[in-house]
């Protein structure tokens, strides 16, 4: 996840009453303005951003109140500047200042002043309440037990097979977003009133304008992407249900219709990577485990990084800076709460950048790690332009830089960085392959319909009282995964995810899982590999890495489809790079589900 001033953030501008000149505008006057405006919102978001990162890294009633005025501030000057940025609309204007105009208005705007209280308080307090929330089991005798935070309970999802400690665990988690409900409905009113300020029919519909393309194209757009990837989801969930049956029985895991989903190793069922042990593929036999060779060596949270940077600077980057390694956060502190959601921060738009994340010797914190040092070395990249073109190209890009990293996480890289001394035979690929669907194919559905709820609550169409509803119809009809029981009055089970809880959009998320692989295909070929996309690894190629470089320097000064072109060629997101690498895998499960259909007629209950 990346951090950047709010500024750069869809939906965080709001603005007081503004007097408009009435004079006729300029270029010159237009260009002024934009200079002004650039210098004066950078200072400004510096300090909201300290402000943020010290919340985040010591969660107290004190720094909530103390990012929320901060923001407050600095939101509040945003929007003015947005409001006056109207007044030059229509001139005929240079290129980059027409598209500095365009950034500064896709925003909202409240020009009353209890209203921007009102949002920065509720934004700083949800996302206070969702860092310390704390699941506390009742004990036989009535009292409550140890309190779990959310990473334990994580761990137990991940490593558990009774179902009934499963069902427990999800259902403590979703118990504490509702303490937060009414908070989350009160700032989608008051983050309405400001979308609409600004012209934009709710918030919405205002995220929706980030892409260079009106909203309703870009919803189409989404749903194009959606159905281009659905046929491999649906084979991936087919075989994981027929496998979820084989475990729990089929009295729990129905042949047709949703699956629970507490069953599916992660709190949200969006990745399904702790499943592997059950659904590896028999030609799997390899026990090779980046996180256990790293656990054996002992490996520290700095080495880790280490890992990343190097991987980063094998391409022609630049090394962090000292700072970085002064001022991240690399490990959980003993003494007090964290928001320990990886993030990475952009804290003064040129080199003050740094890592939150409590890192630990995992495969999946190795990768984690270079997908969050992806957003570092975009924001060192675009340091040069200026402040409103300091951002990636849309919001997927950003997420999508360290993902297409990750993909070069291959058996030639773990060789050439020591973390494994023989590549396994490609007829092992299977796993490997399998695996890394868990993880991306599974994420698909989840990170489309997490932004189709928004944009329904935004728009009015979902009521505070039909959050679970709405929430578990889009959950039922994209993941096919159900509650584990049923719902209950007052819930707010999309609360429990943190992005909701901060408000922070999910398409990104989506577009950068399709992006990274047409990055990874277009990058494998400036690197003249021609062997199967799922063993190519870019690591140490200086001319692959040239052209990452020379699209990462563009930040958002151009329309992201010249970005994407300066990197693959083309000039639409396409799914079938995506399709393309687990093509063998398609092929497999498919196979395997004809076979298995037949099979479980047996399974018993």
């Amino acid at each position: 996840m990346h951090k950047i001033p709010s500024l750069l953030v869809a939906g965080a501008f709001l603005a007081a009453p503004v007097a408009m000149a009435a004079s006729k505008p300029t270029v010159a006057e237009a260009e002024r303005f934009v200079a002004d405006a650039e210098a004066k919102l950078e200072k400004m978001g510096i300090n909201a951003q300290r402000a943020e990162w010290v919340a985040e890294n010591f969660i107290t009633n004190d720094t909530e109140t103390i990012t929320a005025q901060a923001n407050e501030q600095f939101l509040t000057v945003n929007g003015e500047i947005a409001r006056k940025a109207r007044r030059y609309n229509g001139l005929k204007l240079p290129e980059a200042t027409a598209r500095k105009l365009k950034l500064l208005q896709l925003s909202l705007s409240l020009s009353d002043a209890g209203d921007r209280e009102t949002y920065a308080r509720l934004a700083a307090s949800m996302t206070g309440s969702y860092g310390k929330a704390k699941y506390c089991p009742k004990l036989a005798d009535g009292t409550s037990g140890p309190c779990m935070p959310l990473g334990e309970m994580e761990k137990v999802l991940a490593e558990s097979r009774d179902p009934a400690r499963l069902k427990e665990m999800w259902l403590g988690w979703h118990a504490q977003s509702p303490a937060y409900k009414q908070s989350y409905a009160e700032y989608v009113a008051v983050s309405n009133k400001g979308a609409r300020e600004m012209g934009f029919a709710d918030t919405g519909a205002m995220w929706r304008s980030q892409y260079d393309m009106p909203p309703e194209a870009f919803a189409a757009e989404m749903e194009r992407l959606w159905q281009q990837v659905k046929p491999l989801y649906d084979s991936l969930h087919t075989y994981t249900r027929y496998k979820l049956r084989q475990t729990y029985g089929s009295t729990l895991v129905p042949a047709t219709g949703p699956i629970p989903a507490h069953l599916f190793g992660n709190m949200w069922s969006q990745s399904w990577d702790n499943l592997y042990p059950i659904l590896k593929p028999p030609v799997a036999t390899s026990t090779y485990d980046t996180g256990k060779v790293l656990a054996e060596r002992k490996t520290s949270a700095q080495d880790m990084t280490r890992y990343a940077e190097r991987f980063y600077t094998s391409l022609g980057m630049e090394t962090l800076p000292a700072t970085f390694w002064e001022r991240s956060l690399l490990t959980k502190p003993r003494d007090r709460d964290v928001v320990c959601h990886a993030s990475a921060w952009d804290i003064d738009t040129q080199l003050d950048v740094r890592i939150k994340m409590c890192i630990t010797p995992t495969s999946e914190d190795f990768a984690t790690i270079h997908h969050e040092l992806g957003h570092i070395y975009y924001d060192l990249a675009y340091r040069k332009q200026p402040y409103l073109f300091k951002n990636g190209a849309n919001e997927g890009f950003h997420e999508a830089i360290g993902d297409t990293v990750a993909l070069s996480i291959t058996p030639d890289y773990l060789m050439k960085v020591s973390l494994m001394t023989q590549a396994p035979d490609p007829a092992q690929d299977l796993g490997p392959m399998m695996h890394r669907a868990l993880e991306k194919v599974s994420f698909l559905p989840f990170a489309f319909l997490v932004d189709q709820w928004r944009w329904k609550v935004y728009a009015g169409a979902t009521k505070p009282a039909d959050y679970d509803k709405s929430w578990w119809d889009l959950r039922e009809k994209y993941q096919g995964v159900s509650r584990p029981a049923p719902m209950v009055d007052g819930g707010f089970d999309a609360g429990a995810k943190y992005h909701v809880a901060s408000d922070t959009s999910y398409s990104r998320y989506f577009l950068a899982t399709l992006l990274q692989f047409q990055f990874h295909r277009a990058l494998c070929r400036e690197a003249g590999n021609t062997g199967p996309l799922n063993r190519c690894s870019i690591y140490g190629n200086k001319k692959a890495g040239a052209k990452f470089q020379a699209m990462l320097a563009m930040g958002a000064s151009k329309p992201w489809p010249e970005a994407l072109k300066a990197i693959t060629g083309e000039d639409k997101i396409d799914g079938n790079a995506l399709i393309e690498y687990f093509a063998p895998l398609k092929t497999w499960l498919d196979e395997q589900n004809k076979q298995l259909a037949l099979a479980d007629k047996n399974v018993k209950p």
